[in-house]
C-alpha cells in the first residue's frame, strides 16, 4: 500500500512539474490573426524576383574611402547581413585613402547603368552632390538606403534609411582631450582641430565643431577657458591642413604653434596623420591626442602612446543594418528607420577590448 502511495504521490508531482513547466514557457505557435508564426517567417514568394527578376537579390555598397581601412568592418557587416539572407553583395569604393566623393560619384553612376541591383547602400559625405543619383535609382524601382556620413538634405530624406552615428557624438572626444589637457597640469597653451576643410565632407566638420565646443565647454567650467587658445579655425570646422602631405602639414602646423598642448583630429585620414606626427616629433606625453574611428593604424597608436585615445562609431553596425533595411523594404514593405551607432571612446586601458572579430 505504501509502495502504491509514493508511486501515485510521484506522478501527481510529475504532472505538477509539467503543468508548471507549461505554464512558464509561454509557447505561442499562432498570432492573435490566425496565422502561424512559422507561416509569418516566410520569405515573400515574390522577393528573389524583386526588380531584377533574376531569381536573386543583388545589393550593391558604395562608400567614398575604401583605402584606409575604415570601412572594413561595414563590408564585413554588410556581407554578414547578405549571407544570411542569400543576398547578393557587391563592395565598391574609392581606392583613396582619402575622402574622394568624384571617385565614388563615378562609380555610382556606373552602378546605376547595371540592371542586376535591386538595393544601393551609400555614404552621402558632400551634402547634394547624390540627388541626381537618388532620383534615377528610385525611379527605376531601386530602393536606396545611406550609411556612415549624413546629409540631411538629401532627396527624400525621410523616406529613406540612414545607419550612422550623429556627428554630435564627437563632443565626446573634444571633452576627453579637453580633461586630460587639465589633468596633465598645462599652465596654458593651443589646442588644435586639425581637418581637412577644403575636402567638402560637412560631417567631419560637424563633427569638428562639436567636438571643439565640448572642449571649451570643459575648459570654461574648470574656471581654465583664458589660460587656452582653442582653436578650430575661423568658421569652427577646424584649422584646414593639406591633404596631399597630411602628416607633413600637421607636423608643421604643432611646430608654428610652438605651445600645443592639445589636438583633436575628426576622421579616419587626420586621425592617424596626428598620431604619426606626435611620434615623429617625439610629444606623446607633452600633448592630449584624441581622434575618430578606430582603424588598424589608431589601436597600435593608442597602444604606442602616440595616441590618447579615440572615438569608434561601430562600423559594422553601418554595414549590416542597411542591408537589413533593404531586404525589409523590399520583403515586408517596412518603413525606413533610422540607427544611430552611437559613440565609444577607447583609451590604452580599453583599446585590447575591441576589434576582435572585426567589429571596429
Amino acid at each position: 500500500m505504501r509502495h502504491e502511495f509514493k508511486i501515485a504521490a510521484l506522478a501527481a508531482g510529475l504532472m505538477l512539474a509539467a503543468t508548471a513547466a507549461s505554464a512558464q514557457t509561454g509557447m505561442l505557435d499562432k498570432a492573435v490573426g490566425g496565422y502561424t508564426f512559422k507561416q509569418a517567417a516566410q520569405e515573400a514568394p515574390g522577393t528573389k524576383n524583386y526588380h531584377s527578376a533574376d531569381g536573386k537579390l543583388t545589393f550593391a555598397i558604395i562608400t567614398h574611402t575604401a583605402g584606409n581601412g575604415f570601412f572594413d568592418p561595414t563590408y564585413v557587416g554588410a556581407k554578414v547581413a547578405a549571407d544570411a539572407f542569400g543576398i547578393n553583395l557587391i563592395m565598391l569604393g574609392s581606392e583613396a585613402p582619402v575622402d574622394d566623393i568624384p571617385r565614388e560619384i563615378e562609380i555610382l553612376n556606373q552602378i546605376m547603368q547595371d540592371p542586376t541591383i535591386d538595393g544601393v547602400i551609400m555614404t552621402t559625405p558632400q551634402s547634394g552632390a547624390y540627388d541626381d543619383i537618388v532620383k534615377k535609382l528610385l525611379s527605376r524601382g531601386v530602393p536606396v538606403a545611406t550609411t556612415n556620413s549624413f546629409d540631411p538634405n538629401l532627396y527624400d530624406r525621410s523616406g529613406i534609411s540612414h545607419t550612422g552615428q550623429a556627428a554630435s557624438a564627437a563632443a565626446i572626444g573634444g571633452e576627453a582631450m579637453a580633461k586630460c589637457v587639465l589633468d596633465s597640469g598645462a599652465k596654458g597653451g593651443t589646442i588644435l582641430f586639425p581637418n581637412t576643410t577644403t575636402l567638402g565632407n560637412v560631417e567631419v566638420n560637424n563633427r569638428i565643431t562639436a567636438a571643439f565646443e565640448a572642449a571649451v565647454k570643459v575648459l570654461n567650467a574648470a574656471g581654465r577657458l583664458k589660460d587656452f587658445k582653442v582653436d578650430a579655425g575661423p568658421t569652427n570646422i577646424g584649422v584646414d591642413v593639406d591633404a596631399n602631405n597630411i602628416v607633413g602639414s600637421i607636423v608643421t602646423l604643432i611646430e608654428s604653434r610652438g605651445d600645443v598642448v592639445g589636438a583633436f583630429a575628426a576622421n579616419g585620414f587626420v586621425t592617424p596623420a596626428l598620431g604619426n606626427a606626435v611620434a615623429q616629433m617625439k610629444i606623446g606625453d607633452k600633448i592630449c591626442s584624441y581622434g575618430f574611428d578606430l582603424g588598424p593604424a589608431q589601436q597600435d597608436q593608442i597602444r604606442q602612446g602616440y595616441l590618447d585615445g579615440s572615438l569608434g562609431q561601430q562600423p559594422f553596425l553601418q554595414g549590416f543594418w542597411p542591408v537589413m533595411q533593404l531586404y525589409l523594404q523590399i520583403d515586408r514593405g517596412i518603413a525606413a528607420a533610422n540607427l544611430d551607432t552611437r559613440a565609444q571612446i577607447v583609451t590604452k586601458a580599453t583599446v585590447d577590448k575591441v576589434g576582435k572579430r572585426y567589429e571596429n
